[in-house]
């Protein structure tokens, strides 16, 4: 993974070239697509053999994920992949299920893997242009929980990402190399186990620690939640020289004693900073040599709605459904329209919905992804991600989406300003066990400084529920006003709540690695979870006022 100076230069080189190409490149790769994969069972029906782009776009159907399960479960269920495609399916890469249902399995060819080296060799490019190159001679602490592989009855891997990668030689040495995270605490089962070495692993190598990460940004934060729970025995653990006996995993602790030596000094360093009242800057403060925070995340370098991403347009071929946006909020107006458009024909300042067709036997697939057009970087268009399609609060005939509940929340939070109160996390439902329903916003709070949540005054906390309601669109409010939905509820949660509902996900089967949370939550038992959280309960006036 290391980059020299020419890998570099070759890299940003071939950014260049391909989004000022986009439109030949695209229309390359859906030709090589359609003439590897015609002759299978599920595009044969649709376009008989022909391979040109138009026979493609004129015949074969929109999908969503159920239409193509089908032919997936019959290929992981001991069938040939030449149903859904024409190159051997090597393994199938599991999504977590915490946006919208059970995880999906995705089909991944040796062709995939190819193109996800691809990725990481121009994104250190990009890396090394923003921040110099870090991996010469200092090391990444990334947090990394690899969730063990299984199997399809036709012996074919499930696995993540992370692990599939993990599980390559090749990227399990480089990545080895440049980070500070052992591969027997990634492979560790237990992730607080887990958690714990790898963060007491990147403190004794704290002075050649250049970056602080993981795969999602919900990893940091709660890496620095666990920072706060177990510091002082961390440096117990340094100063000592000795691993708490609580970890118990074999392969962690024989890693963790090849570097573990008495370190008073360092201990009481750590100690003294996290003593502080205020954690603001904690993790430069920990590892002062970082760089950056090296996450996924919608805020790289900017607030969200300054971020804009391109797509590379030789990694699959893109489509975009149209939006119509008339009006305040996204959904109380999305319409698609029939013909959904090129990666380079999209327009400035429209919403449209993401359509991908890979080499992995996915055609015209519906991603759920709403995304706006920012501009364009050469010929390629730049978006502004929006909204996931498939995730509302509706209790009637109202349809809330997730871009108009993060306006609403992001209107309210700024009324706790003046109290030095955060909003750490929040999530939702629509509560639907009584009538009217409601909605229902969870909270986790903290005071800045201390952290600790002060008492909360109630007149402020129902200020915010009417102010959520005063965001929220058209229709909310004319139900609301005619008493066909109750009124607008918050639920304070303790400190903590997003870790446990974290783990509540990953103890259904999500991998903690691909955890990214979720504005609104359907799943009943995870409501529970944070039902069992609750702290205070505030509500909007009976009769609102708007």
């Amino acid at each position: 993974m290391a980059t020299s100076t020419n890998d570099y230069e070759h890299g940003l080189k071939m950014i260049e070239e391909l989004t000022t190409n986009a439109q030949q490149v695209q229309e390359h790769v859906l030709q090589q697509i359609l003439a590897t994969n015609a002759g299978t069972e599920y595009l044969s029906r649709f376009i008989n053999g022909q391979t040109d782009n138009q026979s493609f776009k004129t015949n074969v159907p929109i999908v969503t994920y159920e239409d193509v399960k089908p032919y997936i479960d019959r290929i992981a269920d001991r069938e040939t992949s030449n149903i859904l495609l024409a190159e051997p399916v090597v393994d199938f890469h599991m999504s977590t299920g915490t946006s919208g249902g059970l995880p999906k399995l995705m089909p991944v060819t040796a062709e995939i893997h190819d193109h996800t080296a691809l990725c990481f060799t121009l994104l250190r490019s990009l890396m090394i242009k923003q921040f110099g190159d870090l991996d010469k001679t200092c090391k990444r602490l990334a947090l990394f929980f690899a969730k063990p592989e299984t199997e399809t009855a036709s012996g074919i891997k499930k696995r993540t990402v992370l692990t599939s990668i993990l599980k390559d030689p090749g990227s399990r040495a480089a990545i080895f190399k440049l980070y500070t995270c052992p591969i027997e605490a990634v492979f560790c089962s237990d992730n607080n186990q887990s958690m714990f070495c790898q963060l007491l692993i990147g403190f004794i190598q704290r002075d050649e620690v250049v970056s602080v990460g993981s795969t999602f940004a919900t990893v940091v934060l709660r890496a620095i939640k666990f920072l706060e729970d177990y510091y002082e025995e961390l440096c117990s653990n340094i100063k000592t020289g000795r691993l708490s006996d609580w970890i118990t995993d074999s392969g962690c602790r024989n890693v963790v004693y090849l570097i573990l030596k008495p370190d008073p000094e360092l201990a009481d360093s750590i100690q003294n900073i996290c003593s502080c009242k205020s954690w603001e800057g904690i993790l430069k403060n920990l590892w002062p040599k970082a760089k950056l925070i090296d996450a996924i995340t919608t805020e790289p370098l900017s607030k969200p709605f300054d971020v804009s991403y391109t797509f590379l347009p030789n990694m699959a071929y893109f489509e975009f459904l149209p939006v119509k946006n008339d009006s305040t909020t996204m959904s109380e107006q999305i319409q698609f329209n029939d013909e959904p458009v090129d990666l380079v024909n999209v327009r400035p300042g429209q919403y449209y919905e993401l359509l991908v067709t890979t080499f992995a036997g996915l055609y015209r697939y519906k991603v759920g992804d709403i995304l706006m057009v920012t501009g364009f970087h050469n010929n390629a268009p730049q978006f502004r991600f929006v909204e996931r399609q498939n995730i509302i609060l509706s209790v009637d005939m109202d349809k809330t989406s997730e871009s108009d509940l993060v306006k609403a929340v992001t209107e309210a939070k700024t009324l706790l300003e003046p109290f030095e109160l955060i909003l750490r996390w929040y999530t939702s439902y629509a509560d639907t066990s009584s009538i009217p329903g409601h909605y229902v916003i969870f909270w986790e709070l903290m005071a800045k400084g201390d952290g600790d949540t002060k008492e909360l005054d109630p007149m402020i906390m129902a200020e915010c529920c009417s102010k959520m309601e005063e965001s929220l669109g058209f229709i909310y409010k004319m139900y609301r006003k005619d008493n066909s939905i109750a009124a607008l509820e918050i639920r304070v949660v303790k400190q903590g709540s997003s870790e446990a509902l974290m783990d509540y996900y990953v103890s259904q089967g999500a991998a903690l690695n691909q955890y990214k949370g979720s504005t609104c939550i359907k799943s009943k038992d995870a409501i529970k979870v944070l039902d069992s959280r609750v702290i205070a309960k505030f509500f909007s006036p009976p009769k609102p006022i708007y």
